[in-house]
């Protein structure tokens, strides 16, 4: 009978550990070296007590090799996926990038904690694993934030939805890919004022180490902080993230007086006039031209009606004939004081939208740069057409 009744409660035992919830963490990772890991990366883990085995629920995977991957990445129409995979195989990834890694542990009740790993378990099939991507409102990060919300029922976004550091998508963006100049160039004058709204601590958490940040913080209803314990899982053997900082205009108009200058002294010769404004007009209208196609041919919705298009204007690509006659030494033509005259007024506006708009676009650094060409360039066009020269 003794046998008996210690089997019985053996088997009470396991059970009961056979049932006990899981541990819930969030696992985030410092930012790489290649483009698209320059925003870091995070994902939920799901450890098992009874075993210690982990799974890693990620939501930054793609597949590069799908027909069409291509023209939807061009479009906005990208789709990630979740993948669940055993912890030490994900981390191996960021091993070998030399990218930090820390696990932050979540004081999760049981059953909010068996809830979010079946539903990342359901979520992770075949069938249900993807999300149609956005790169600010719909990624790896806010996945990960809203699967943790829904846990909460609601609570995450009630704590820290009505707090704010004053940053924007552009913000973020151009800070965070600054150590590749093309990155962040191509950011500050590819994104429109859609992306200039200052962003609650809930809407950037689509940077994973703002989530981390803001989950650190968080202290639920019942006073238990959020986070039970933190974890450094790797080293990060890489530059850091850089830190916020102020972006001064002035230095950028300093530069556009300094290069009017010159043009306008390059007035003196018409033929390395006409070569460096064909140069000018060419990567203005070009970079026009690609953001007219993101506002009207693609669902890159922070890209639309975009402020720069005064200074990009696409009317540049109307000026190259009349730069390539004056290069040779001929006229430039009949139109070409009307366009010239057209792209500086436009140039001109980008600065009057500052005064006569309640809102508008964070793009100052760039008129203070741009202005002063293009009114250089007018002013050093303003003179009688050469004759041209007889045979």
């Amino acid at each position: 009978m003794a046998s008996r009744a210690l089997w019985l409660l053996l088997m009470l035992l396991f059970a009961g550990i056979a049932q006990a919830a899981p541990r819930i963490g969030v696992m985030t990772m410092q930012p790489g070296e290649i483009f698209f890991e320059r925003f870091g990366h995070d994902a939920i883990v799901v450890a098992d007590p009874a075993t210690g085995a982990a799974t890693s629920y990620n939501f930054g995977f793609f597949d590069p090799t799908e027909p069409g991957f291509i023209g939807n990445f061009v479009r906005g129409r990208m789709e990630y996926m979740l993948v669940a995979l055993p912890l030490a195989q994900d981390l191996e990834i960021y091993r070998r990038e030399g990218r930090g890694v820390t696990l932050q542990w979540l004081d999760l009740t049981d059953e909010q904690a068996t809830r979010l790993a079946a539903s990342l378990e359901e979520a992770a099939r075949p069938e249900n694993a993807r999300y149609r991507y956005d790169y600010f409102t719909e990624n790896c990060s806010t996945k990960v934030r809203d699967a943790i919300d829904a846990a909460l029922d609601g609570q995450l976004h009630h704590l820290i939805s009505g707090r704010s550091r004053g940053n924007t998508f552009r913000s973020e963006a151009v800070r965070l890919a600054s150590p590749a100049p093309w990155m962040w160039i191509g950011f500050d004058i590819g994104l429109s004022g859609n992306a200039d709204q200052q962003l609650s601590r809930w809407g950037e958490a689509f940077v994973p180490m703002r989530l981390a940040d803001s989950l650190a913080e968080v202290t639920l209803a019942d006073g238990r902080p959020l986070v039970a314990a933190t974890e450094e899982l790797l080293p990060h053997r890489l530059p850091p993230a850089p830190p916020e900082a102020p972006r001064p205009w002035w230095p950028w108009l300093l530069a556009g007086l300094a290069i009017g200058g010159a043009l306008l002294l390059l007035a003196r010769k018409p033929r390395v006039l006409a070569a460096v404004s064909g140069v000018f007009w060419l990567l203005c209208g070009l970079l026009g031209a690609l953001m007219l196609f993101l506002w009207f041919g693609t669902e890159h919705r922070f890209a639309w009606a975009n402020e720069n298009l005064l200074l990009f204007d696409p009317l540049c690509l109307l000026l190259l004939p009349a730069a390539w006659r004056m290069l040779r030494g001929r006229p430039p033509g009949r139109w070409f004081r009307g366009l010239l005259l057209a792209v500086a007024i436009a140039a001109a506006c980008a600065l009057l939208l500052k005064w006569v708009m309640l809102y508008s676009q964070v793009n100052q650094p760039w008129i203070a740069l741009l202005l002063p060409i293009h009114l250089a360039l007018y002013r050093a066009w303003r003179r009688p057409e050469p004759t041209p020269a007889r045979a």
